[in-house]
């Protein structure tokens, strides 16, 4: 490495000062003599080094039980910096009455930052008994988390005691871990109801008499509880909560990026989805947008939705070759899926979805294009992690046949999902017109 790098050079207002001292020595020492007046000014070990951001979550939960506060975890208080605090709040016997608070604080070292929330909920029924099942209609439901009334609010200590400030959302469980599910951003003045861009960064130095100092703004609480009315519907019933926080440097940034926007890979190949992808090699279910003998005569279905063709629920669509169409394909979460096609819909029940979902093109003598392809699980739009189209074209014998898979599980299709996208089918002057020359289809796993 060249040395001579790593030097700067005199600035201007220094060459010229220098030069006004070398005159007045030239003139002072007379004609024929040569004086020097010598100056160096050096700058070393000059560095660069890259700021921190660490974050930093102080977390404390309480429950109370006809007046007794108890919590069933090992520790119900505590600072997390790494590896999630899985099961913290761990509670059991829950019951009408009860009622409850988890406070989340955050320290962020070194960099005023963006904070977001997000969080996740699933219950499961667990099991029915005798009195439960009088009043219980619903198996394969839990009740528990709608049952539950619940507030998330800004939040602060003052000597110990903790004091309420706005609130952000409310309504039933369910419904407060849902609208902060997709994520949320945290306001570092306290205000609820900011949109993205709009919030204010946390910024608030402390400098405690011992330790480092760090950042911060309003604390995050939910306070929870069971409505004395609730009746037998609950008994059993389990729920499990998953929050997140994140801490987004401000600087250089408007707040507006969302880390909370879960992401599914997707991917493409040849042949049938179904075939190549899923573990049994079959669907559980499927939406079907075919061409169709005589392109909508009646009696000839070109829209299909349902367990298998033998079961599905069909209707009639017209294409029109070379025009683009809207399709969505929607499953709501209790055993019912419908598939509209440019305004054709058609629903059926199907058995509850298991995994991947994928999109198969196949093509003779025409092309069949899918693009823009959206996934949102359970109200919430993904981002996808790869490609977000597929077609498949053929002019010759056989077909082409291509797919594009959602790299989904049983937990992201347990609830209501919805696929859509744009279709454009070309037919060329000699397609044959066979039912299953030219479609495209949604396998679910």
């Amino acid at each position: 490495m060249d040395d001579n790098k790593n030097n700067f050079g005199l600035s201007r207002r220094q060459m010229l000062g220098g030069l006004g001292m070398i005159g007045v020595a030239s003139a002072g020492a007379g004609l024929g003599t040569t004086a020097y007046f010598s100056d160096e000014e050096g700058f070393t070990g000059n560095q660069l080094e890259a700021g921190t951001l660490d974050l930093l979550v102080d977390y404390e939960a309480s429950y109370d039980s006809d007046g007794a506060v108890e919590n069933m975890a090992d520790v119900a208080m505590g600072t997390q910096d790494g590896e999630p605090a899985g099961m913290f709040y761990d509670l059991d016997d829950v019951k009408p009455g009860d009622s409850g608070h988890v406070e989340f604080c955050f320290r962020i070292v070194d960099n005023p930052s963006y904070m977001w929330a997000c969080a996740d909920l699933s219950q499961t029924e667990n099991g029915m008994n005798e009195p439960e099942m009088i009043v219980d209609d619903t198996p394969d439901l839990g009740e528990l988390g709608d049952a539950i009334d619940a507030r998330l609010v800004y939040c602060e200590r003052d000597d110990g005691e903790l004091i309420e400030g706005e609130e952000i959302v409310s309504g039933s469980l369910v419904d407060v871990i849902a609208a902060i599910t997709g994520g949320v951003p945290l306001d570092g003045e306290g205000m609820p109801g900011m949109a993205p861009g709009d919030q204010a960064e946390y910024a608030d130095v402390v400098e405690p008499e011992e330790g480092e100092a760090y950042i911060t703004g309003p604390c995050v609480c939910l306070f929870w509880n069971v409505p004395i009315e609730v009746g037998n519907e609950i008994q059993s019933d389990t729920l499990t909560m998953d929050f997140e926080f994140h801490a987004i440097q401000s600087r250089h940034n408007d707040g507006m990026y969302n880390p909370c926007v879960p992401t599914v890979t997707t991917r493409t190949g040849e042949g049938f989805a179904k075939q190549q992808e899923f573990a049994t090699q079959q669907e559980t279910s499927f939406a079907r947008g075919r061409y169709g003998d005589n392109n909508g005569t009646a009696g000839a279905w070109e829209v299909a939705v349902g367990p298998d063709v033998g079961s599905a629920d069909t209707a009639n669509y017209a294409w029109t070759p070379g025009n683009t169409v809207p399709f969505s394909y929607t499953y709501d979460g209790s055993g019912n899926a419908s598939f509209t096609l440019n305004g054709a819909t058609v629903s059926s029940a199907i058995p509850a979805p298991s995994g991947k979902l994928a999109i198969t093109t196949k093509a003779d003598e025409a092309t069949v294009s899918v693009a823009n392809l959206t996934l949102d699980l359970d109200g919430t739009t993904v981002a996808l992690s790869g490609p977000d189209a597929v077609s498949a074209t053929n002019d010759g014998s056989g077909r082409e046949v291509t797919y594009l898979v959602f790299d989904t599980d049983a937990a992201d299709v347990a609830n209501a999902f919805t696929v859509s996208g744009d279709v454009t089918v070309d037919v060329q002057g000699d397609y044959s017109g066979s039912d299953e020359g030219v479609a495209f289809d949604v396998s679910v796993e």
